[in-house]
C-alpha cells in the first residue's frame, strides 16, 4: 500500500458521520438544548443528495413514529447557497419529508456552515452508514467518494463496516446497463441478482429472465452460467498444439487465472487472460509491473 492510500481514512471519513458533523454524538439533552426550530417550509432538499429512492411506505410509518415520539434528532442544515433565509439540508432528508406527513410546521435543525463538498460527503457517508441506499445508488455514491474526495475502496470499506471485496462488487454495477440498473433502483432486482447479470453476454435478457420467471439469486447465478449445447468437434491435437494447451494450463495454474494462446503459424501470437474479480485484475496489474 502506497503512502497515499495510507493516508486516506485519516482525512476523516473514516471517523464517521459524527466526525465529519464537528461532534462526538451529544447526550440527548445537550442535543436537544443546541437544536433550533425551523418551519419545515425554509428547508428544501440538497440537490447532490445521494439518495433519490423515498419508499412512501417507509416515510409514512416514520411519520407515524414521529407523531407519537418527535424527531428525536435533529435535521441538519446549512444556509442556501441560493436563497437567503432558506436552508439546504445536509443530513435528514427522511426526516423532514416525514415530518411533513406528519403534520409538523417546524423541525428541530442544527446548522451547519459547510460548503458545497462538505455537504455532499455527509450526506453520502450518512445515507451508508444508515444503509438508506439501494444497490446503484450505494455504487455511485462510492463513485463519487473515489472520484470527488479521492478516497481508495478500503477507506470506503472501513466507513460503512464492510469488506473491500463488497465496495468493489458494489462498483461493478454502474457497469450494467441503464435497464438494468433501473431494475434495481426500482426493487425488481437485488444487488445478488444484478450481479448475475453482469456474468451474462446478454445482462438486459438476463436480467428481464430473472425477473420474469422470479428465480431466486442462485437459480439466476445457474441462468448465466448454463453450458450452451453447441455441436463437438473432432479432436484433432498435434504434438504442437499438446504443448500449447500444455503451457497454456501451466500459466493458467501460476496466475490462477484462465490462459489461452492464440499460436499462428509464423510463430507470432497473442495471449488471453480472463479474470473474474476486480481483485484477480489488480493482482494481475501488480505482477505485471513489478
Amino acid at each position: 500500500m502506497s503512502e497515499h492510500d495510507k493516508a486516506k481514512p485519516g482525512r476523516g471519513l473514516g471517523r464517521g458521520l459524527s466526525a465529519l458533523l464537528g461532534e462526538e454524538t451529544p447526550a440527548p439533552r445537550q442535543r436537544a438544548g443546541s437544536a433550533r426550530e425551523i418551519s419545515v417550509g425554509l428547508i428544501r432538499p440538497n440537490p447532490n443528495q445521494p439518495r433519490r429512492t423515498f419508499e412512501q411506505e417507509e416515510l409514512n410509518a416514520l411519520a407515524e413514529t414521529i407523531k407519537e415520539h418527535g424527531i428525536v434528532q435533529p435535521i441538519v442544515v446549512r444556509p442556501s447557497p441560493t436563497n437567503q433565509g432558506e436552508y439546504e439540508i445536509i443530513a435528514g432528508e427522511r426526516r423532514w419529508r416525514a415530518a411533513q406527513i406528519a403534520g409538523l410546521h417546524e423541525v428541530p435543525t442544527v446548522e451547519k456552515d459547510y460548503d458545497d463538498l462538505e455537504t455532499l460527503k455527509v450526506a453520502i457517508v450518512e445515507n451508508l452508514q444508515r444503509q438508506n441506499l439501494n444497490a446503484i445508488e450505494e455504487a455511485l455514491a462510492f463513485s463519487q467518494l473515489m472520484d470527488r474526495f479521492g478516497y481508495n475502496q478500503q477507506a470506503i470499506a472501513g466507513t460503512i463496516g464492510k469488506s473491500r471485496v463488497y465496495v468493489t462488487n458494489t462498483l461493478r454495477l454502474l457497469a450494467l446497463p441503464n435497464e438494468v440498473q433501473e431494475m434495481v433502483k426500482g426493487g425488481q432486482l437485488s444487488a445478488g441478482h444484478a450481479r448475475a447479470a453482469l456474468s451474462s453476454d446478454d445482462p438486459s435478457a438476463a436480467a428481464k429472465e430473472m425477473v420474469s420467471k422470479n428465480l431466486s439469486v442462485r437459480d439466476a447465478e445457474k441462468l448465466v452460467t448454463k453450458p450452451v449445447n453447441k455441436p463437438k468437434k473432432v479432436s484433432r491435437e498435434t504434438p504442437e498444439t499438446a504443448d500449447v494447451v500444455a503451457l497454456e494450463n501451466d500459466l493458467s495454474a501460476v496466475l490462477g487465472m484462465g490462459v489461452k494462446l492464440k499460436h499462428k503459424a509464423d510463430n507470432s501470437g497473442s495471449i488471453v487472460i480472463d479474470y473474474k474479480t476486480l481483485e484477480q485484475l489488480d493482482e494481475l496489474c501488480r505482477r505485471l509491473m513489478h
